[in-house]
């Protein structure tokens, strides 16, 4: 029997840096658990989408109060650790603080849909190329860039430097943010990552995740976990098309520089991202990037 937390409990672990969750799916939740038999499985599917929610449940689970000698990146695991009572609080308390005006909701509204799609993408690639842990691959993907609503929240210009930082042919997109901020959505990310008790190396990839030239282009003899990680990330993006939907370019700078790189990497050819991209939308994943 997992422990209950006090209310007082829940409210200490929700402070602290947060995103704000998608607002439909806080109202999902709510109704499936008003349900008279509410269906776990259900319930997992709908955190799983949101990136606020994944985060908060494992922060959660990865406190120090469950004593888990690993850290979990799996929902399903979470859920069955937290128990319902808990996740029902915690999902409360995230709906009370994640009201926000409209305009912010429309601003944020192509976050969730690419982080979504990119974290279903990079757990599919993960099981394609053999990859140790597929959960790992979609906590990538799905948390990987949330430091970007929290920069959204707090520079008012930030959506215009991401535009001028896709568009350079040459540079990295942190390259541009730290020039007008003094920091960037990877670095954020990471801390935010930090904060909700993601394992070392997820936090360690989300504050390099733009620093893929270093590793793939310029001999870099790095290898492993977060190498792979890296990698399926960087095609999940390009296949999704982050370069289109966040960056508003018609062209994959950063992936034009590591692609060789992050093929010969996992042993890919351009033939096979075609394939995969082609699976992907079978599978409802929205594919921009071919």
């Amino acid at each position: 029997m997992p422990p209950q937390l006090t209310d007082e409990q829940i409210q200490h672990v929700l402070q602290g840096i947060r995103v704000p969750p998608q607002p439909q799916i806080l109202v999902d939740l709510q109704m499936e658990q008003a349900m008279p038999s509410s269906d776990n499985s259900q319930i997992a599917r709908l955190i799983r989408q949101d990136v606020s929610l994944s985060g908060m449940m494992l922060k959660f689970v990865n406190s120090p109060f469950y004593g888990l000698k690993n850290k979990i990146t799996s929902i399903e695991q979470a859920l069955d650790l937290l128990g319902p009572t808990t996740v029902v609080n915690i999902v409360n308390g995230l709906s009370i603080k994640g009201e926000m005006s409209d305009e912010a909701i429309v601003r944020l509204t192509r976050f969730w849909d690419t982080a979504t799609d990119i974290a279903m993408a990079s757990a599919t690639i993960a099981k394609q190329i053999g990859a140790r842990n597929p959960d790992e691959a979609y906590a990538l993907g799905l948390f990987h860039n949330a430091g970007i609503p929290l920069m959204l929240t707090r520079f008012r210009d930030y959506e215009d430097v991401m535009i001028e930082a896709y568009g350079q042919s040459e540079t990295a997109i942190t390259d541009t943010e730290n020039r007008y901020f003094n920091t960037n959505h990877a670095v954020v990310g990471y801390y935010t990552a930090k904060s909700w008790n993601l394992p070392r190396h997820i936090c360690e990839t989300i504050a390099e995740h733009h620093g893929s030239d270093r590793i793939f282009c310029n001999g870099d003899s790095t290898q492993g976990q977060k190498k792979t990680l890296l990698a399926i990330l960087k095609i999940a993006e390009h296949l999704c098309g982050n370069y289109r939907i966040l960056g508003q370019q018609s062209d994959d700078y950063e992936w034009r520089r590591i692609e060789k790189g992050v093929l010969e990497y996992v042993g890919l050819s351009s033939y096979d991202l075609e394939t995969m991209a082609e699976n992907f939308r079978d599978l409802g994943i929205e594919i921009h990037g071919h």
